[in-house]
């Protein structure tokens, strides 16, 4: 009601210097309103989508684990009834040492920084702080890019009470070897793999094609034997290629085994590594 009255008056119409605060008075709150309104929303849609992009992760995560553990209760050895032994035991192979060097250089850059500027009491160690803090942070960073996870191991309590007795020398190393942190490696088996399905050459496959391995599992078969199960997602690749390779698992992962293959959920394959050693 006020802007109207202004603007309605003949003595102020005509005066230009007040007709141009006039028009900053009622157009610049109005530019300026838009302006904000245009930043919240498009925060309010950057963080949105944020929250929405870190949801599907979640989701995708969710799925793959959902994919993996049907996979394990479809299989052709019914589990119903049988007792999961937790993997709760500390070892120093499940600890990250990217994380673990990472952590540490960060906290004695961090430290020796604020000691130098007398901002923390020890300035008399801040040069030695600093002096390995950066190459321990360096050290972790390298570590940490070259880190490759471990995957998950089911085992079932009957498998394990009988995987000492029963399980090969290699079948306990393969699953030692995929349950720790690795370095170096672009996947867990890498070099069994590229020797089963020959990347690259004559009657093999495409590099890219490469099963991947999700997880593993320890399970007694009907006829009371010791059994490892490599659970490996391949998009690429049918039923058929894993059947035409199930001589070339028992050679590498032999000797005192019987190789059996299965299809799992979707594009999820299976291959069961029996032990011929009776309990």
């Amino acid at each position: 009601m006020q802007i109207a009255s202004l603007s309605a008056s003949p003595s102020t119409a005509a005066n230009p210097l007040f007709s141009v605060r006039r028009r900053g008075c009622v157009f610049s709150p109005s530019r300026q309103l838009i302006s904000e309104s245009t930043r919240s929303n498009s925060s309010r849609l950057s963080s949105g989508e944020f929250r929405v992009g870190s949801d599907v992760r979640r989701i995708r995560l969710g799925l793959l684990v959902a994919r993996a553990i049907d996979s394990a209760t479809t299989s052709s050895t019914p589990a119903a009834g049988k007792d999961i032994v937790p993997d709760d035991q500390f070892s120093l192979a499940k600890v990250s040492l990217g994380v673990v060097g990472l952590g540490l250089g960060l906290s004695l850059l961090s430290y020796g920084f604020g000691a130098y500027f007398n901002i923390l009491p020890g300035s008399e160690w801040s040069a030695l702080m600093l002096t390995y803090g950066f190459p321990l942070a360096i050290i972790g960073m390298a570590l940490k890019y070259a880190e490759l996870k471990p995957v998950p191991c089911l085992t079932y309590s009957d498998a394990a009470n009988l995987r000492e007795k029963c399980a090969t020398s290699i079948l306990k190393q393969v699953r030692n070897d995929v349950i720790r942190y690795r370095y170096g490696d672009e996947q867990h088996l890498e070099e069994a793999l590229k020797r089963i399905f020959q990347y690259g050459q004559g009657g093999g496959i495409p590099r890219r094609s490469a099963p991947i391995l999700q997880m593993i599992r320890e399970e007694v078969t009907e006829d009371g034997k010791y059994a490892l199960i490599l659970v490996f997602e391949a998009k690429a690749l049918q039923l058929s290629d894993f059947e035409r390779r199930q001589a070339k698992f028992a050679s590498f992962f032999g000797p005192g085994i019987t190789t059996e293959i299965g299809k799992g959920a979707n594009s999820l394959f299976e291959v069961r590594l029996i032990s011929n050693m009776e309990p």
